[in-house]
């Protein structure tokens, strides 16, 4: 939550200075603002941040790609964050394996936060994946691989690496 609110942060370039805590058992992220009261929750900070740099078009363009982008980050907090067992994990991989079968980003063509965010949630899954697993995923390790490889988003996380084997080589 707030590390990857961090994170964020300076991918959008914005200044580091706020305040960060967290609410109730499930960890929910609060960002504490100098006037009325915090802003809760990780999608609500996150597109505050996102208006706050003038970066909108990272919400989606059209009303389409900004309900898309919505789904996705709902799926993200509720999905991603709410599960735990090996079985929720692969239902997730599997979900979004065949979301991007047919696409670059998880909201179509265009990079978006939910990709971010999805990122940063699924770092410590894909990091553990075993190689034949990471194959059983394609579309999620190519779309893994590209946004890790996305100027800033990756920053001091590590790089997790996919193995493209060749089968057949020509040295012979």
């Amino acid at each position: 939550g707030a590390e990857e609110l961090e994170l964020l942060e300076r991918l959008l370039g914005l200044p580091a200075g706020n305040k960060y805590g967290v609410q109730g058992e499930r960890k929910v992220p609060v960002l504490q603002t100098n006037n009325g009261p915090g802003l809760t929750g990780l999608m609500t900070i996150a597109a505050h941040l996102v208006k706050q740099a003038k970066k909108d078009q990272l919400l989606g363009s059209t009303a389409e790609e900004k309900a898309v982008v919505q789904q996705w980050l709902e799926y993200r907090v509720t999905r991603v964050n709410g599960g735990s067992s090996k079985e929720d994990t692969r239902t997730v991989l599997k979900d979004l394996n065949m979301h991007l079968e047919d696409k670059v980003y998880l909201a179509g063509n265009i990079f978006t936060l939910a990709d971010v965010l999805m990122y940063y949630g699924l770092h410590h899954i894909m990091v553990d994946l075993t190689v034949q697993e990471k194959e059983k995923y394609l579309n999620v390790s190519r779309w893994f691989n590209h946004i890790q490889h996305y100027p800033g988003v990756r920053q001091h996380l590590s790089d997790v690496v996919f193995i493209k084997n060749r089968l057949y080589t020509n040295a012979h």
